[in-house]
């Protein structure tokens, strides 16, 4: 977490969480959803804004991460921002050299490969759950093809049970 958001942090501890302000695509990109876009429909069929500014997207990126009930939030200053999630809290890219990379851009360790009931390919990696880019199919077909991934057949809902993910979190106890 950056330094300025911990002492924001100090400074004023008692801020109001956010909810429904932020998403984040199966593609890795952050929409912003304002009053307006959150009343014409639900994420992903209403996704609002592309946020396409590069030091906003390092911002949100270096701040990224999950409560205790397994909601993602960027921790914006002294707020906390809950981000609805289309896939998984993480979007894996594949690389030629065969390391995966977030869409924040850290590297993970894969540790398990799963195939859900829509064909989607996700990773459990030392970072937790991601969905694989679609982009990035042809990288992990090899990775299958080697043996070095075996996908095992899952639900959506299993997998996000079992990693301790919410897709939409909303105000409550912890």
């Amino acid at each position: 977490m950056d330094a300025i958001v911990e002492a924001a942090l100090k400074k004023w501890p008692n801020v109001p969480h956010c909810y429904g302000w932020l998403a984040l695509d199966a593609r890795g990109d952050w929409y912003m959803r304002d009053d307006r876009i959150q009343a014409t429909g639900p994420f992903p069929l209403v996704k609002g804004s592309r946020i396409q500014h590069e030091k906003l997207i390092e911002f949100i990126a270096r701040n990224y991460e999950a409560d205790e009930r397994g909601a993602w939030f960027f921790q914006n200053g002294p707020q906390r921002v809950y981000v609805q999630l289309e896939a998984a809290p993480w979007v894996w890219r594949l690389q030629p050299d065969g390391r995966v990379l977030s869409h924040t851009s850290r590297e993970a360790l894969p540790q398990s490969c799963w195939l859900d009931e829509s064909g989607r390919l996700f990773l459990v990696c030392d970072l937790g759950l991601g969905i694989v880019h679609s982009q990035d199919m042809g990288l992990a077909a090899e990775q299958v093809e080697r043996g070095t991934w075996q996908p095992e057949e899952t639900t959506h809902a299993w997998l996000l049970q079992s990693q301790h993910c919410q897709l939409r979190p909303a105000p409550g106890p912890a």
